[in-house]
Order: structure tokens, then C-alpha cells, then sequence
């Protein structure tokens, strides 16, 4: 498989970072084409504006979405979103790393969103869920949390952890078709000792040799919604 991992965490030293280095050795171990994207160590911009493009089709009004359809269309997008567009349409299996941040993604990594996953190119024109560009792919998010798992339950202080992360998976990865494999969690990190690091890593890895067996996520289809796109009784 050729396998995409968009790392988003300032600290090399941190196990986020660690998580990120074992998956890599682990996949390539056994096969697999890797490649990352360190989003702090590449300096990725995520302020997402004009700048995504080498010119525009208004350049009194900017209009995002209109933009993105006429750079689709006319090969406008700036170099640095080109190579990620790249990645994403080179792999098989794309995963984002990284910790959980006031209940999401940390900014570099949500601007990354913003400014890769364009309209006219990775979704737009009926594109959309399971009839998505990526349909055929698989994504997976792999992310550290402060607290520890109580506090990430139906009863629990933060909310049910899957609730938080719905808006990542179905509102970012399956709407651009991509079938999106259970979250790897690791609760409360910094509370965590060497010995449960260690056995978290070896989980990783039984998760990453294990990814063509692991069941995704289940969605409705397109096909479950009436014509104002609810759920048909």
C-alpha cells in the first residue's frame, strides 16, 4: 500500500512524534510506500486566502470555493497545495497524527484542510461521500488526548470521544469519499508511564499490519436521503 501520514505536532520529542516514526518504520517494514508530511517542520501555512493561487479569475472579490474551481480548471493552485494534492491522490491509505486540541484539530492541520481539500478537485460537482474523489481509499485518524478515557465517554465530562471526532471523519474524510477505519485513541497521554507507551505502540502497529481487515466506520449512503437530504422513514 502507499500510505500518506500528515503529522501535525511542534514537538519531534513528543509521542505523538514517536507515533509517527513507528508507523513509518512498521509499514515500510513490511511492504508499503510512506511518505509524511510534517506539517511544523515544512513550515505549512494554513492561512488559506489569495495566496492558494498563482492568479485568480476576480481579483476584486475573492470568493474561496469559486477560486478553487477556476484554478481546478485552469492549473492555479500555488506550488506548496499542488504537493499535497499530489500525496493525496498518490496513496492508498492517508492518516492524520496528531493531539487533540481544544476538542479538534490543531490549527496547522485544520488549514491544511482548508487550503488542500479544494473545491472543483478533491470534492464539488456530485462528489461527494460514498460517491467522493477518494472513494476506493481508506483514512484514519491517530491522535493523543489530555484526558484520560472516563472523561471521553456517553457520561463523561467531555463527551462521547466518537461525537468529538465526527466532525473529522464523516465532515472532512468520508465526504470526500474516503472510507474512514476506527480512530486510533491514546488517552491521557502525559499521564501515561514507559511501560504503557510501549504497549501503545505495539497496539499501533497490530492496528497499522492489520488495516486491510479493519472494518470502516458505517455511514448512511447517499441513496438512505430523500431529495432534502434527510433520512428516508
Amino acid at each position: 500500500m502507499k500510505i500518506f501520514i500528515v503529522h501535525a505536532h511542534p514537538e519531534e520529542k513528543s509521542f505523538n512524534a514517536g507515533l509517527t516514526r513507528h508507523a513509518k518504520n512498521v509499514l515500510e517494514a513490511a511492504g508499503n510506500e510512506v511518505i509524511i508530511s510534517d506539517l511544523y517542520a515544512m513550515k505549512f501555512d494554513p492561512i488559506s486566502d489569495r495566496r492558494n493561487f498563482t492568479f485568480q479569475q476576480d481579483s476584486n472579490y475573492f470568493k474561496q470555493q469559486l477560486e478553487e474551481k477556476y484554478a481546478t480548471e485552469n492549473d492555479g493552485f500555488s506550488a506548496d497545495i499542488k504537493a499535497e494534492m499530489e500525496k493525496l491522490f498518490w496513496c492508498d491509505m492517508l492518516i492524520f497524527q496528531f493531539p487533540l486540541w481544544w476538542f479538534g484539530l490543531p490549527a496547522i492541520l485544520k488549514g491544511w484542510v482548508d487550503r488542500v481539500f479544494a473545491s472543483g478537485k478533491i470534492y464539488g460537482g456530485g462528489k461527494w461521500y460514498d460517491n467522493g474523489i477518494f472513494k476506493g481509499k481508506k483514512a484514519m485518524l491517530s491522535l493523543t488526548t489530555g484526558g484520560k478515557l472516563p472523561m471521553y465517554t456517553e457520561i463523561g465530562i467531555n463527551g462521547d470521544i466518537r461525537s468529538i471526532l465526527y466532525p473529522i471523519n464523516h465532515g472532512i474524510l468520508h465526504f470526500v469519499g474516503f472510507d474512514v477505519l476506527p480512530s486510533f485513541v491514546i488517552f491521557g497521554v502525559s499521564q501515561i508511564n514507559n511501560e504503557r507507551r510501549q504497549g501503545y505502540l505495539e497496539e499501533y502497529e497490530e492496528r497499522l499490519l492489520n488495516i486491510n481487515d479493519t472494518h470502516p466506520i458505517i455511514y448512511p449512503i447517499l441513496e438512505d436521503f430523500d431529495a432534502d437530504f434527510q433520512l428516508k422513514s
